[in-house]
């Protein structure tokens, strides 16, 4: 499995285009005129490394580089998630003066430091990311914890040391006054990051929002938006499907408007919170995620004392698996060939766009 890291590495400096570059392709996908948005000073959304993944993998095999920035602009998406040129001022201040001719937001993934002789380095990776005209930062620090640990320990010293690392990094964030969205990335539940955020205190730290991923935790959406709402700078937007099978249930990302999630709501507690809010695609093409809530391993870091997961959650959200059985198969594209899954991206991501356009307001 890729990495958000290995992914991010892979956006290079060559264009990649896709069948939605012409305007005449951006019709067919069905989008609307995105200054419905602007009119309503609603920031339009943006693109993460993420939801072109297999683009950014076929490129990696190839002999062009993927440009991420160059690929959202063709989409007519107003934002990216990537890093500017490390270390190179005048790359940096062209790299700015693209993201502003396209009229483009811009979230940045540093590298934190785990010790203080890492500070300098984070220090400068921070100021680069300003002078580049970054509106945020981003991390997603944790892999998913019931895949990753067979026992509590190990856990701990992960969020631990996770939690180490970002009071590491706070000062320097707010001397360059830049925020940081730590992302819900099936390493905590969102009791445990809020619970994380309030002690340590900082406004200049608080969350990605991933409308999807506390699910695999046993979470309701409803309740994760609840609870890391207060605390969210901007957001992955997604919607996903679920479906039982023999140790748990699937999860899976869909098109915009095809799962269960209920995207309006969301987006309108976040907005009520900042209209301003920033909103990232992250529509995933792949094989549905196994939640495997059946065996003993999925339990092994849940303690009642230090990680609790209440029997009643698990029960809401199986109860909610069986009351939303897929309507058609959930899409699998292991096994296809590597034009069928760039279409399948590409689908996808089209139809995102289209709802987002048409029912948010993005």
């Amino acid at each position: 499995m890729i990495s958000r890291r290995q992914i991010l590495a892979m956006a290079g400096a060559a264009p990649v285009w896709s069948a939605l570059t012409s305007s005449a392709g951006m019709q067919a996908a069905g989008q609307d005129d995105p200054s419905a948005a602007a009119s309503k000073n609603f920031v339009r959304m943006g693109g993460t490394p993420s939801a072109f993944q297999i683009h950014l993998m076929s490129a990696s095999r190839g002999s062009k580089p993927f440009d991420i920035v160059e690929y959202c602009h063709s989409l007519d998406l107003a934002g990216v998630q990537t890093n500017p040129p490390p270390n190179d001022a005048e790359a940096i201040k062209t790299f700015r003066q693209r993201i502003e001719k396209y009229g483009m937001h811009l979230i940045c993934d540093p590298r934190f430091p785990q010790q203080e002789s890492d500070i300098p380095a984070f220090d400068a990776q921070i100021k680069a990311f300003k002078e580049a005209g970054a509106a945020a930062c981003h991390a997603a620090l944790t892999g998913r914890r019931y895949e990753d640990y067979a026992s509590l320990e190990p856990f701990q010293k992960m969020f631990e040391g996770v939690q180490r690392s970002i009071a590491l990094a706070e000062p320097v964030l707010r001397k360059h006054k830049m925020k940081l969205g730590i992302e819900n990335h099936k390493g905590y539940r969102s009791a445990e990051q809020a619970a994380w955020l309030k002690r340590l205190g900082s406004e200049w730290v608080g969350v990605c929002l991933d409308f999807g991923n506390n699910i695999s935790l046993c979470e309701d959406p409803a309740d994760t938006v609840r609870t890391l709402a207060p605390f969210t700078f901007f957001a992955h937007i997604k919607d996903m499907a679920v479906e039982e099978y023999e140790d748990g249930f699937l999860l899976s990302e869909v098109p915009l408007g095809e799962g269960i999630l209920d995207l309006k709501q969301i987006v309108r507690t976040l907005r009520a919170k900042d209209p301003g809010m920033i909103f990232n695609l992250e529509m995933i093409t792949r094989d549905p995620l196994r939640i495997p809530v059946y065996t003993s391993k999925y339990w092994a870091t849940f303690d009642d004392a230090y990680s609790p997961l209440p029997g009643r959650d698990l029960a809401r959200i199986l109860a909610m698996v069986r009351k939303n059985r897929p309507k058609s198969p959930l899409q699998r594209i292991a096994g296809l060939s590597q034009e069928a899954q760039l279409k399948a991206e590409d689908d996808n991501n089209a139809k995102c766009i289209a709802y987002a356009r048409q029912n948010l307001e993005m």
